[in-house]
């Protein structure tokens, strides 16, 4: 017997996203990420870029704590309200838009419940990336959190085997 609801025909329904970032970038942002942890706190970053045909392509990182300087006094990723008005000039001087957001885990890459109720960018579509083990080298694909937010605080994962489908990690040119 088949049961459909209307999240099981959602999140069936839509393909999947991809995010492309050259090899550069996210070795960067990988080992700027770990660096901002100082070893006993999250980190975390926005990816900027333009999306294309092929996807969302980033082109730039803003990381947290350059936008609101206390994102980590608690521990985890907190930005306050004025840190929005920060990112969303960035984005204008750049002329990119948010393509995702990253951020860092003690441990294992799961959405917490405080990830799942306070998405970084609440619209539909977004992606939020968590690494695991404070991304120490070497971040394993495989190993990464995908999450899609579809909205109402309900998310898509793309964890596991489906990383490889969503998140691209292209050779430099």
């Amino acid at each position: 017997m088949t049961c459909s609801t209307r999240e099981t025909i959602v999140d069936n329904a839509q393909p999947d996203p991809c995010l492309l970032l050259s090899r550069t970038i996210w070795t960067e942002t990988t080992a700027d990420l770990h660096r901002r942890t100082e070893g006993c706190h999250e980190s975390g970053a926005f990816l900027l870029g333009r999306k294309t045909a092929h996807g969302r392509q980033v082109q730039a990182v803003i990381y947290y704590d350059e936008l609101d300087a206390k994102a980590y006094d608690s521990g985890v990723c907190v930005l306050h309200a004025d840190a929005f008005g920060k990112l969303w000039n960035r984005c204008a001087e750049l002329s990119l838009s948010v393509v995702a957001d990253v951020h860092i885990h003690g441990r294992g890459a799961w959405q917490s419940a405080w990830d799942r109720q306070n998405p970084m960018i609440a619209r539909p579509g977004h992606l939020a990336l968590i690494l695991p083990l404070m991304a120490r080298l070497p971040v394993r694909r495989w190993a990464i959190g995908v999450y899609e937010y579809l909205g109402d605080h309900r998310w898509r994962s793309h964890g596991g085997r489906e990383v490889s489908r969503v998140l691209k990690i292209e050779e430099n040119h």
